[in-house]
């Protein structure tokens, strides 16, 4: 990789100021600027594929293509500069130039292609495929808008359209001859011919796909990976005709009919047209996708038949499980290839990563729905269907209940995560208990029957990202301890900081570190948010999407017992708090957004009662977003990890707090285990219930009611709920879900059966952190055990026990 001064990136910067902006530097704004230096990164990045390609002409290692409906990228700059090497080029020119980087930095719009750990999780994955050196391509659609901005108007969320694109299409390569037909509807037609069955669509409305590819950097390497995200357009051209007349929207209805495929993220399901949207976008995107994959790989091979052998489909959560039945069809109707033949390469090319264990997630498509918009590939299902429950009836003995339990179609509905059990020649779980829970309840008959496909790899992080890039003062204290950067690329070097557990100065430094970030954005939340943060205060963040399980609401109800002690006890000596919320809650998912809306009443009362003063406060950060998180984490002390045991599948904030040095309250849930097996009972805060004891409680009769009874501070607690907070607002409904439930059972997440030892648990950090040297070095203990939490780790247990790709010299440190 040619190296870059701070000459030739001013040269490069002006030149892209004229020759894109018809600008000089004194007529340009930062705007202006940022799309400059986003050109001239795009470039580099560019140059260094094509160097690349011509080193390496023919790639004959298995490629991976990383399908996701979800790739929640952030921003791009800092992170395109950081892995290319230049960043401090970058700055010095922008400098001369009479820009502060920061500035530029700010000015670039989050991409926000996804919803939260699973958009994450595939961004951080392909940041660590590419510094592997590993050869990979991420696909998703192109969405104009993105998850939606959030507003809090009168405390309630709002949701307004995020038009990222506006500057962020920087970034995209169109590559319009690579478009791809996908088709909808229509009728299919069997005809035999040479005494061969042929089937074709007829009648199919065709959308285009349009490949629009960002370049992705690794750092430190001449390898360039590529997402490609694809976007929707009409064939049709709009007619004239109709347009001459005055009927403008009837002219242009067939392109708003394609593009509204790619408009917008997630629709909400509530309704046929939501669901139908939903089901179209993600067989726009795979079926392209696949279509684009072995497009390549026949004209380079001449066949498909060892498609397998040179690529692996992993798919991300069931949401690109059509990719099974469409290629399939691609090699079934296109290649003319006989069933066991196309069987086979699919069940070797196809891998799958379940991301849920709650039942109401898996997702399940009406079947009237998917026959009617998908005739060819629900044909198929079919077939796919019939063989499989075949196989299950004979490998059980002719049981029909696990026919009915294992069946892809059955009662009117097509079950995508029991297509991918059946197809896939991998299922992962991301943690160590979420896998376990899948072999043992979630899909235990699929493991009987096939314990050979079931493997665990545990999500990681990009510490390069959340870590280096984020917490720069950090990163310099543990290259100055460790006497290198080689964490960066050997992220469990960073247990080398243990022999520093008990070096007071070290302590101190990393206790200034914290609350030097906690001033820092102390002083961007007075910016951005115009509230004024305590620095004082212990920071005690929870910030996820917003989800019952996850339980924000626990976490209220803590922060009114302590509002409670405030006003009744006046022996109670506070340890002084800020707590501070971060969430997004689906459009229509109502309970969530009440949720919301009771965060901001207590909000408002508790930070206008003088009793409260310098002592409790609490803030929901608006529009929680990947650049906000990369500004709170290295300034958190506490990390809220407290869903109901058994129901997260992973997390990935809870390893990203955990690196920045925040101390884990939680529950033996997710990742948290793994947590606790590397840094041991004495280095977070665990409380509640068990996944066993969960189950068991549940299974034995729970009843809320007891511990509302048997518990004055949890009844003054709910009993408050119910009369509000002075804002006109009765939360009567939120608990009464959790005293008699309404539409489902009272407080389905054991909430008050957890509440006592959350209280306990809060009440232990409270102390210690009245001992800076003791929660210093608890943290330190954090830091230096979160290597094993890095995306470099699960990549390469990917490449090594799924993926079955050979790892070469950068990939194999450990």
């Amino acid at each position: 990789m040619p190296i870059y001064t701070k000459q030739a990136m001013k040269t490069a910067l002006v030149a892209k100021l004229r020759h894109h902006f018809g600008r000089e530097v004194s007529e340009a704004n930062a705007l202006h600027l940022f799309k400059a230096s986003a050109l001239v990164l795009r470039d580099i990045l560019s140059e260094t594929q094509r160097v690349r390609n011509d080193q390496i002409p023919t790639q004959d290692k298995r490629q991976v293509h990383y399908l996701s409906l979800e790739f929640l990228l952030g921003r791009s700059l800092l992170k395109n500069a950081y892995n290319l090497g230049v960043l401090e080029p970058l700055q010095e020119a922008l400098s001369e130039l009479g820009y502060h980087l920061t500035d530029i930095l700010e000015s670039e719009p989050d991409a926000g292609l996804g919803n939260g750990g699973l958009g994450r999780l595939a961004a951080c994955y392909l940041d660590s495929m590419t510094t592997l050196g590993i050869p990979a391509t991420g696909y998703s659609i192109c969405y104009e808008l993105g998850i939606f901005k959030q507003k809090i108007i009168d405390g309630q969320q709002m949701e307004l359209a995020d038009s990222w694109m506006n500057l962020g299409d920087v970034w995209l390569i169109p590559k319009m001859d690579e478009v791809e037909e996908v088709q909808f509807g229509g009728t299919v037609e069997e005809y035999w011919e040479n005494g061969k069955l042929h089937v074709s669509l007829k009648d199919a409305t065709t959308v285009l796909a349009i490949p629009k590819d960002m370049n992705i950097s690794g750092y430190h390497t001449n390898q360039v990976n590529t997402l490609r995200l694809w976007d929707a357009k009409s064939p049709v051209p709009v007619d004239m005709s109709l347009y001459s007349c005055g009927d403008y929207l009837k002219a242009v209805e067939q392109q708003a009919m394609a593009e509204v495929i790619a408009k917008v993220l997630y629709p909400d399901d509530n309704h046929y047209e939501g669901k139908s949207l939903r089901l179209k976008q993600q067989y726009f995107f795979v079926s392209a996708t696949v279509q684009s994959i072995t497009r390549k790989h026949r004209a380079q091979y001449g066949t498909l038949r060892n498609f397998h052998e040179k690529h692996v489909l992993q798919i991300n959560d069931t949401h690109p499980a059509i990719v099974i039945p469409e290629l399939m069809r691609i090699l079934l109707d296109v290649e003319g290839y006989d069933w066991e033949t196309a069987w086979n390469i699919v069940t070797q090319t196809v891998a799958y990563t379940n991301h849920t264990v709650l039942s109401e997630a898996l997702e399940r498509w009406p079947q009237r729905l998917f026959e009617t918009l998908l005739p060819r590939v629900f044909s198929i299902l079919c077939e796919i269907n019939h063989r499989f429950c075949q196989s299950v009836y004979c490998f059980f003995q002719g049981d029909p209940s696990k026919v009915q339990e294992m069946a892809i179609v059955w009662g009117n509905e097509v079950r995508m995560a029991n297509l991918c059990i059946a197809s896939c020649f991998a299922v992962n779980g991301v943690s160590a208990l979420h896998t376990k829970i899948l072999k043992q309840d979630t899909f235990q008959n699929a493991y009987r029957m096939m314990p050979q496909k079931f493997f665990n790899v545990t999500n990681g992080i990009d510490h390069r990202r959340w870590l280096a890039q984020s917490n720069p003062r950090l990163h310099n204290l543990i290259c100055s301890l460790t006497g290198s950067d080689a964490y960066l690329l050997q992220p469990n070097k960073l247990r080398e900081l243990e022999r520093f557990a008990s070096d007071p100065s070290v302590l101190e430094e990393l206790g200034w570190i914290k609350q030097q970030n906690k001033l820092d954005f102390a002083a961007f939340a007075q910016k951005e948010y115009h509230i004024t943060l305590n620095p004082h205060a212990i920071f005690d963040v929870q910030v996820k999407r917003l989800h019952e399980y996850k339980r924000q609401l626990l976490n209220v109800l803590h922060i009114l017992h302590l509002y409670d002690r405030l006003q009744n006890d006046p022996t109670f000596d506070m340890v002084p708090r800020t707590f501070l919320f971060g969430a997004k809650a689906a459009p229509g998912y109502l309970i969530a957004k009440q949720i919301i809306r009771l965060i901001c009443s207590v909000s408002s009362k508790i930070n206008a009662d003088p009793r409260c003063k310098d002592k409790l406060q609490v803030f929901f950060l608006e529009n929680y977003r990947v650049s906000l998180a990369e500004k709170l984490m290295p300034a958190s002390e506490i990390s809220e990890q407290i869903s109901t045991a058994g129901k997260e599948a992973s997390g990935t904030g809870n390893m990203k707090f955990m690196m920045n040095g925040a101390l884990t309250i939680g529950t033996l849930d997710g990742a948290n285990v793994e947590m606790h097996e590397a840094i041991g009972p004495d280095n977070m805060f665990l409380f509640g219930l068990t996944a066993e004891e969960v189950a068991h409680k549940k299974q034995q009769g729970y009843n809320p009611y007891m511990y509302y009874n048997h518990n004055d501070a949890l009844k003054r607690v709910l009993d408050q709920l119910t009369i509000g907070f002075g804002d006109g607002v009765s939360y009567s409904e939120i608990a009464n879900r959790l005293l008699i439930g309404e539409k489902g059972p009272a407080d389905e997440y054991m909430l008050l059966a957890d509440f006592d030892a959350y209280v306990k648990a809060h009440q232990k950090a409270a102390e210690i952190y009245r001992t800076p040297q003791l929660w210093n070095e608890m943290a330190l203990h954090n830091i230096a055990q979160s290597g094993i939490f890095a995306a470099d780790r699960s990549i390469r247990t990917y490449a090594s026990t799924i993926w079955r790709i050979p790892l070469t010299e950068r990939t194999t440190y450990k």
